[in-house]
């Protein structure tokens, strides 16, 4: 994985599926993957990357510490 920073959608969707999460799958809005009984929802894709405080949410909500980001 990357260093802690700004990672742009592909980066962010392979380090979930090291982690151990399936998708993107399309529901609603935005797609999201999946993992067990954990759902995390994906941006959108655009131009920029995504930033530390968007990277830090997703992350949280994925239940997945900044360690574990950074050695996967």
């Amino acid at each position: 994985m990357p260093a802690w920073g700004p990672v742009d959608r592909r980066t962010l969707i392979r380090g979930l599926r090291t982690l151990g999460f399936e998708g993107p799958l399309s529901g609603g809005k935005h797609q999201f993957m999946v993992r067990g009984d954990v759902v995390v929802t994906i941006p959108n894709p655009h131009r920029g990357d995504i930033g530390v405080g968007l990277l830090t949410r997703i992350l949280r909500q994925a239940g997945v510490p900044r360690h574990e980001w950074e050695k996967a």
